[in-house]
């Protein structure tokens, strides 16, 4: 008995069954999953605290981010401090404003209004960015220089109405756009962009434009300074009427100049036959429906109106070729000529019928000269109102002044 203790014990230790060390295995298994789960619980825990960090963090950021933009200064102009959201607001104006007024010419040279205008060039070093924040600045230069003229002058407007007339036009806008006001806002003018925000904005720009129509009133030219204007730019307001009919030198494409040259002299001859049976009595539509091509008689068939009769063109709106001959002083009515126009290989045939000023142009003429005082009036006012780029975001300036260099 003696020995099979001792043979069960080694070294002052017991000796296990098989049973006793797969219950020991179990046991420091269960004890291993134990600490598992506790890492695999602070693990998810960390992770979770620094996804919540994380998102507080981008919230915060974002918070900032709006505080800059809605009420740190972005430029100063003369006294006043103008936010990125104002900013904003004025530079998407410029840029739809311009997009709507040449966006065909612009799709024309290739600039793509959909995609970043960035890196996207408009006159030497200037992209069509800076051109639009030029636009923006100068555009809030005269705004704030007129609203603060307006102010030291008591200059009192209600501005109720036109500003409901705005809040409309963007409600119809949002609507076509397929969405909602308060997005259309963000689209249209900035992130940051609301209908409240907006608002003080949009009624300065309002009350500036109602002050600029003010000057233009008080700065009306009396009867005789229009008369005297228009002494003096005589070619553009007089307007005349006359017939014109043009025979195209009919060439293949590809044509030779000697082609050319010999289609043209057969050109010159119909115009000539033209003329001579216009001298020999021949009404002027009739003539032009014998010589017109078989697409363009139509034209010519209509017997409520006459397709060669031009009435009330200024000068600038004729044809070059034409426009001297018409206007060279001594014309009278019925006079008849044959002009070349190489440049379109072609010959007119036109008849002069009156010259005449329009006293319809009179309020043309007064808002000319009104508008070049009150022109020379806000540059004067503006003078001060200088531009500090306080963020160093307006590229425009920096190619100015090397260009200035």
């Amino acid at each position: 008995m003696a020995k099979e203790n001792k043979a069960q014990e080694n070294n002052g230790q017991k000796v296990q069954t098989k049973y006793e060390r797969k219950i020991e295995k179990r046991k420091k298994q269960e004890e291993k999953d134990k600490r598992d789960a506790k890492m695999m619980r602070i693990g998810v825990i960390v992770v979770c605290a620094l996804i919540v960090i994380a998102i507080i963090g981008s919230a915060a950021a974002s918070v900032l981010r709006k505080k800059a933009a809605t009420s740190d200064a972005y430029v100063t102009i003369g006294e006043h401090s103008v936010t990125k959201l104002e900013f904003d607001y004025y530079y998407y104006l410029m840029k739809n404003n311009y997009m709507m007024t040449y966006g065909s010419l612009l799709s024309y040279m290739g600039v793509d209004a959909t995609q970043d205008l960035e890196d996207q060039p408009y006159s030497g070093e200037m992209t069509y960015k800076d051109l639009f924040e030029q636009l923006a600045v100068e555009q809030i230069r005269q705004t704030k220089a007129l609203a603060d003229d307006a102010a030291a002058n008591n200059f009192v407007y209600d501005d109720a109405e036109d500003y409901e007339a705005i809040l409309n036009e963007v409600a119809v806008n949002a609507e076509a756009a397929g969405t909602t006001v308060k997005n259309y806002y963000k689209l249209s003018y900035g992130e940051y962009a609301t209908e409240e925000n907006l608002e003080p904005f949009a009624k300065e720009g309002l009350l500036a434009g109602e002050y600029y129509n003010y000057l233009i009133e008080q700065n009306a030219p009396e009867e005789q300074e229009i008369k005297d204007y228009y002494a003096e730019n005589v070619l553009n307001y007089d307007r005349v009427d006359y017939h014109s009919f043009a025979f195209e030198a009919e060439t293949e494409e590809g044509a030779s100049e000697e082609d050319v040259a010999k289609a043209m002299e057969d050109a010159k001859k119909k115009a000539e036959a033209m003329k001579k049976g216009r001298e020999e009595g021949a009404a002027f539509k009739e003539l032009c429906l014998e010589n017109a091509s078989e697409e363009n008689k139509v034209m010519y068939e209509d017997s409520e109106t006459d397709a060669s009769l031009r009435e009330g063109a200024y000068h600038s709106s004729v044809p070059a070729v034409m426009a001297d001959w018409l206007y060279e002083d001594g014309r009278t009515g019925g006079d008849l000529a044959v002009l070349e126009d190489s440049d379109n290989n072609q010959y007119y045939v036109v008849e002069f019928v009156k010259r005449y000023y329009d006293e319809a142009d009179d309020e043309n003429i007064s808002n000319t000269i009104s508008s070049e005082r009150v022109s020379e009036y806000i540059e004067s006012i503006m003078e001060s109102y200088t531009v500090i780029d306080q963020k160093g975001e307006l590229k425009y300036l920096t190619v100015e002044d090397a260009v200035e260099s």
